[in-house]
């Protein structure tokens, strides 16, 4: 099979096309002939060296969201999908093992039906930042009619935090540029105020005694802090966790902590269907123009996501 991959970190050109064995299959899994994977920043990060590789096997594969249809089922595996379907997957990426490749083989728990009458780029889009933003929220643990600050909400995974929040009965307060501030209302943010230096500041003018929870897409870190009531909690997504003042917290989060969570990664699949989340598609590209992809997302400004065709 064809992959996309590195022999050694580097710039966005180390990214190859690779021939690489078919993988094989075994109980408790499902091999899925990949059509989509979502570019994310995770996947910038592996490539240029950022995460510790050094016990990882050669070549790197990197990737954490498929779309495509489920060619084989491992045996004795148990899975209400049938070979044929489309679907889509999270796939936590270790050596060989990355989003990146005509086909991944995965748990049968990290595959979900791809919503329907979604692409497969669409459907790619879905799982690693819906899931994300799902873990932030259940993590946080706000009753409905809480007020949570999302930073970064123009993002992928902010603006997939935005919606799920105001499904689960949340108002939400969102940073945004200019030119991105009827995208973040769009996706229902109540409140949208200017991103960056004196974010805290505007939340605290709209809300005096701070917001119950924040969930942190910008890594504004300890400056988001001051947005918080005494005692919240603030999702980081990068693991910061210094200590806060006043009593608030940062709480990190990996989103592999959900890679198996079906039932999960299949509610976001109906709530896509539904309308109440967003399968946002910056562009798509051919899989040989990976290193271009790359190029675009560290180049900042890419609103939804870029994805790569198999």
């Amino acid at each position: 099979m064809r992959a996309i991959g590195i022999h050694e970190p580097g710039t966005p050109d180390a990214l190859q096309v690779l021939d690489l064995p078919q993988p094989a299959v075994a109980e408790g899994e499902v091999r899925i002939r990949v059509h989509a994977a979502a570019v994310n920043p995770t996947d910038t990060l592996l490539r240029s060296g950022q995460r510790d590789l050094s016990r990882q096997p050669r070549p790197l594969i990197p990737g954490m969201d498929v779309a495509g249809v489920l060619e084989e089922v491992g045996p004795g595996t148990e899975t209400p999908l049938r070979v044929g379907d489309a679907v889509m997957a999270i796939v936590v990426p270790r050596g060989t093992q990355g989003a990146y490749a005509e086909q991944v083989v995965v748990p049968a728990e990290s595959v979900a039906a791809a919503p329907r009458d979604a692409s497969h780029t669409e459907a790619s889009t879905l799982p690693m930042n819906g899931l994300t933003a799902r873990l932030a929220l259940d993590t946080l643990g706000l009753p409905s009619g809480s007020v949570i600050a999302v930073t970064g909400a123009a993002g992928a995974m902010g603006g997939y935090a935005v919606q799920l929040a105001k499904a689960d009965g949340l108002t939400v307060v969102a940073d945004a540029a200019t030119k991105d501030q009827e995208l973040v209302a769009g996706l229902g943010a109540d409140v949208v105020l200017a991103r960056g230096e004196g974010f805290a500041d505007r939340v605290r003018e709209r809300f005096p005694d701070g917001v119950d929870g924040a969930i942190d897409g910008a890594m504004l870190h300890a400056a988001v802090a001051p947005a918080v009531r005494d005692d919240g909690t603030v999702i980081t997504i990068r693991g910061y966790d210094e200590p806060g003042e006043r009593g608030v917290k940062f709480q990190p989060i990996l989103v592999a902590d959900y890679a198996r969570e079906q039932q999960k990664l299949d509610t976001l699949r109906q709530q896509a269907e539904d309308g109440l989340v967003s399968l946002r598609v910056a562009a798509s590209l051919p899989k040989e123009q990976a290193p271009e992809a790359h190029r675009r997302l560290e180049a900042g400004g890419v609103r939804g996501r870029l994805v790569l065709s198999f």
